[in-house]
């Protein structure tokens, strides 16, 4: 019993390995890679087993549903053409990453003198692009107790980018009341969107600032912009106002004396007298219907 048992599990094992043995099978070390644009990356496809001496290998490039070949018979194609090449055993290294390169890649081995001559692996790759310089948009002059909003923006980073916010030099926290120095300050950060907005301005808020956007590929800041924040001028204010009624005042004075001097005339000009013309004695005008008059007397000759 125990010689049959034996005798049973070699053959099993022989058959496992046999069928292993004429079987193409491919393995990655990553199936999801980073890399910095204009870096190099290499994408792994490691040829565990096989036994057909020149298998066919190839890559695919897949954007959007659509592939296109990348390495096809033996060389180079598409758009990493002069700027990619193949690594035994079947490995792609991409020289100078671009933006455009952020895909999936899938690597295909086919062997025909194998029980199984095919199989695949795809792998995805996405190119991390450093933030450019954001554009700032800081209010140069405020009032105490008014709401400003400082906006920063940048488009090119990928992944997005993370906005944090600099007075005068130094790192503002995101919320303010977590550090002793910035604890009176009201304004509300968001890193997502680059925003930051004081409920109420204060004196202690006036400096210069600046916006730096980052990601993992890198950062960029704006140039530092001053913000001054004044007090409310009352003073100001109420002679500015009082300008304006004294100039109302000066423009209504100045119409009431032209019109008293006769420049400008006050009277309806649909009110004119019209004079009924004197008739002749020696004629009887007719009614507009008749068409002609008749004499009322002879004339002497």
């Amino acid at each position: 019993m125990a010689i049959w048992r034996q005798t049973l599990f070699l053959v099993l094992f022989s058959c496992l390995s046999n069928s292993t043995a004429f079987a193409v099978i491919l393995r990655t070390t990553e199936k999801s890679v980073w890399a910095n644009e204009f870096e190099s990356i290499e994408l792994t496809c490691l040829i565990e087993s096989i036994s057909t001496n020149n298998p066919r290998i190839e890559w695919k490039k897949i954007k959007n549903g659509v592939p296109s070949y990348v390495y096809f018979q033996n060389k180079i194609s598409g758009d990493l053409e002069h700027r990619a090449l193949l690594r035994e055993p079947a490995n792609l290294l991409i020289l100078n990453t671009s933006r455009s390169d952020t895909a999936q890649y899938r690597c295909e081995v086919a062997a025909i003198d194998d029980q199984k001559p095919f199989d695949e692996i795809l792998i995805s790759l996405a190119v991390r692009v450093k933030p450019v310089m954001p554009r700032c948009s800081v209010p140069e002059a405020v009032t105490v107790g008014s709401s400003p909003e400082l906006r920063c923006i940048e488009n090119e980073g990928f992944p997005q980018s993370q906005y944090q916010w600099f007075r005068n030099n130094e790192e503002l926290p995101e919320d303010p009341k977590t550090s002793t120095k910035f604890y009176n300050s009201t304004y509300t950060m968001n890193t997502e969107t680059g925003s930051l907005k004081f409920r109420s301005v204060k004196k202690e808020d006036a400096g210069e600032y600046y916006c730096q956007a980052r990601n993992e590929a890198g950062w960029s800041k704006c140039s530092p912009q001053p913000m001054e924040v004044y007090d409310l001028d009352i003073v100001g204010i109420f002679l500015k106002v009082l300008g304006g009624v004294a100039a109302f005042i000066f423009v209504i004075v100045g119409i009431c004396q032209i019109q008293k001097s006769g420049y400008c005339s006050c009277k309806d000009h649909r009110e004119t007298n019209y004079k009924v013309p004197q008739h002749d004695n020696r004629m009887d005008y007719a009614s507009p219907d008749e068409g002609h008059f008749r004499h009322k007397s002879s004339f002497v000759i």
